[in-house]
Order: C-alpha cells, then structure tokens, then sequence
C-alpha cells in the first residue's frame, strides 16, 4: 500500500513538472499603458546614420531595382546578432512634393498583420484567457453572440481558434475572397456599404464551408478577421489597444497603428501608395459610386484589419519580430514554448501560426501584399534578419515578393562588414521628424 502510495505521488509530481516544461505562460512583458509621448526609435534615427562607404553597393542595387520595377519607394531595415545595424528608406514616401522616404515612414504591411494577429492570440494563450483547441462559434464557441447564431454548415461550429491560425477552418477563395467582395457581400446581406467585418462573418456562416475544418488547408484572410473578433471579446477590449498594450508597447514598439483606406485619412508620417501603370480603378467599397484605385477607396482597409491593415516602419516592425524569436538577445514577449509552436507546422502539414513559411533551421518568413505595398519579413538562423516594405505594387501581384527576397539576398551578401552600432539605443532625436505626442490619441482614431 506504501508503495502504491509512492507511486502516486511521483506520477503527481512528474505530471506538474510536464506541464510547467510544457506550458505556455510567461511572465517577461506585462501590459504596457498606450503613451503617445514615448519616442519610437523610427523617430530617432535618420538615413544619414546608414550611410557608410561599406553599404554603397548595397543602396546601388537597391536604387536600380526601384527603377527597374517603376517602385516610387522603399524601407529597409537589417538586424545582426540583436542589433539594428541598419535602417535606411529609398525613394520618395511623397512624388509630387519629392519628399525621400526616411526610417519614420509607416507603410502598409498588409499580409506580415497576421503575425501581429497570432502573436496577440498566442499571448491571450499564455494569459489563460483562451486556448487554441477553443472552438469560435455555436453554443459553446468564443464567439457565441446572437449576432452569429445563424449558422447555416454546423461544421462552422467545430472550427477551432487553430484552425483560423492554420487556415484550415473551411474558408477557401474559389469564389473569391471575402474581404474583398465589399459591395457584393453587402447585395447578399441586404445592407447598405460600407459593411463591417461583422457583416462579412456573417456572410460567412451564411454559406457551407468548403471543407471539413482541420482536414486541409486553404489561406484565408477571413479567418484573421475572426480571429480579430476573438481577440476583442476574450480581451474585452478593442483589437488595437489590446496588441499595443500587450504586445507591442511591451516590445517598445510605440509607432504601429491600423491604417486607413483612404489618403485623406493617412497618419502624418505615413506614405502614399502608387499602383502599376496600368491598374485599373474598381468601385469604391464604400458604395459611393466612386471609381478608384483599390490603394485609395478600392479596398476596405479598415475591415480588413488584423489580417492586413497595420502600418509600421521597417525599424519597428524588425523590431516586432525580434521579440518573437525566441533568443534571449532581446527580450522576448512570447515563451520559448509559443515561439516554438507558431513555427513549427502541424502534423497535417498546415501553415504555422502567423508565418508563412519556416524552416527548421530557424529560417522563418511573412509576407504581405496590397494593392500598393508589398512587404517581405524574415528571420535568418545565421543572426542576420531584415524586412523590406515598398510603396508601390507591380504587375507581379503578390508574386512581386519572390523579387523582393532575390533583390534582399544580393543586398546582404554585397555587405562585407556592417556597422557596429546599434541604431535600436540611438537616441539623438531629429527636429523636422513628427513626435509621436503629435499624432492623433487612441480615441480620436476613426
């Protein structure tokens, strides 16, 4: 009986120390309070700081590809070992008034908000506010509102938080892509536009999935805008302020915001977006009869969200996923065991948590594309990572980041020494750059 009894309690033991090795919680960032007044290290470094006869080869190609593929302008950012060694902007943020691209330009990020998205559902994980095996909707989902009660596929109510993160809930693009089908999505629902990301999900649940949730997988933009709503009723606070008190003010990242779909509407240091010369204008989402380009008016930005609406500067959003890599270099605001987990793809082989693409080298990618912007963030094993975001779309659609991570690779290697400072501690601010204290506060945002 003794001996059972000892058993016993070395199996407890060993069960709590599993799960404390296995857990998901973290202690390393507590919430930060929004603060407009903290400078943003975008703000704090000029271009003049990467300029060094070392990187010239470097801004050459850089340059050259802009002019090869007609791209107004650019943002580069390069981290080795934890250091900001680089960050530099290319081109013109503004043509007509000439005005260059500098380290605090914000850009639009598009597709790369969906690792903001998951880092902030892994966070809510590790908060044990939610687990991703939670489903989202019927009685017993997350999102269990009347407002998405009519369910027409009850297969919608076994998709899970994972699924949304993996994309392999059921959504697919056969028909097109919800997210942008604003006008017919409001005909369908028998509302007037503009719609809401509510109207859209309940578009959604108003027609059959096209496969079983967890059994293939299909990239879906839809299931990050859910996962926008998981977020804001878990928390019980808007998406926007929940990532930035949590997840990025944590990282000290102080100069990310959601965007909005029109120029008129733009922050004061954000650039305009250039389309290809031959895009062609749509109707505007917003049901005013208006012909636009789909940069300014076409798409619905602000509905899009966490799935594709944050603007940020190279700088801060390196900055970003620097606190997500799980290296002790710079602390992180995720649990080695999350980081772990969003990178490693399911055994399904579905996507991983908010990437598109790693490998198990520690070689790690997102990208984003718009009309307009294209954006390229990756995570090197050999300590050396960068992003790059552009003002401008090509021809190439969302193809044009494969050119984006060809130009990256020859402009790494034609750098034979970088810099030994570390731009993330510079702090000599420059006069004729916005403050942040200037910018609109959180409750005047539209």
């Amino acid at each position: 009986m003794i001996a059972r009894r000892l058993v016993s309690v070395f199996i407890v033991i060993a069960l709590v120390i599993i799960d404390q090795t296995f857990s998901f919680s973290s202690q390393e960032a507590p919430s930060v309070p929004i603060d407009n007044s903290i400078e943003a290290v975008s703000h704090r470094i000029s271009n003049e700081l990467s300029e060094t006869e070392e990187t010239e080869r470097a801004d050459y190609l850089l340059n050259r590809f802009l002019n090869k593929w007609e791209v107004a302008g650019a943002t580069v950012a390069v981290v080795k070992d934890g250091k900001l060694v680089f960050a530099k902007g290319y081109g013109y943020s503004d043509i007509d008034k000439e005005k260059i691209v500098e380290p605090s330009n914000l850009f639009r990020i598009a597709s790369v908000s969906k690792l903001i998205t998951a880092t902030a559902i892994m966070k809510l994980q590790e908060e044990g506010k939610l687990h991703l095996d939670d489903f989202v909707f019927g009685e017993h989902g997350i999102l269990n509102d009347s407002i998405y009660s009519d369910i027409k596929d009850s297969r919608s109510k076994r998709i899970t938080v994972e699924h949304l993160l993996r994309h392999s809930a059921g959504y697919t693009s056969k028909y097109g892509d919800p997210m942008f089908l604003p006008l017919a999505i409001a005909q369908k629902m028998n509302v007037e536009p503009p719609i809401d990301a509510q109207t859209t999900i309940q578009f959604a649940l108003s027609r059959r999935l096209n496969f079983t949730p967890g059994t293939r997988g299909s990239y879906s933009n839809l299931g990050y805008v859910i996962l926008e709503k998981v977020i804001e009723k878990i928390a019980d606070a808007p998406y926007e302020m929940y990532v930035k008190t949590h997840v990025l003010n944590p990282a000290g990242i102080y100069d990310m915001h959601l965007g909005h779909s029109l120029q008129e509407d733009h922050f004061p240091n954000e650039v305009n977006y250039y389309e290809q010369s031959n895009a062609v204008k749509i109707e505007a989402f917003d049901g005013s009869g208006k012909t636009v380009f789909k940069s300014n008016g076409g798409n619905n930005l602000e509905v899009l969200g966490g799935a594709g609406g944050w603007v940020a500067s190279a700088a801060e959003l390196i900055k970003f996923m620097m606190a997500i890599d799980g290296d002790d270099t710079l602390p992180d605001i995720l649990s080695k065991k999350s980081v772990e987990y969003m990178t490693t793809p399911n055994k399904l082989g579905h996507s991983p948590i908010g990437w598109k693409g790693t490998r198990g080298d520690g070689t790690w990618w997102r990208t984003g594309s718009l009309a307009g912007s294209s954006a390229l963030l990756k995570h090197e094993q050999n300590g050396l990572s960068y992003v790059i975001i552009t003002n401008s779309s090509t021809w190439r659609g969302s193809d044009f980041t494969k050119d984006l991570s060809a130009l990256m690779s020859q402009f790494l290697k034609s750098v034979k020494q970088w810099p030994e400072h570390d731009l993330f501690n510079h702090f000599e601010a420059r006069q004729e750059v916005i403050a942040l204290d200037k910018l609109p506060a959180y409750d005047d945002w539209s």
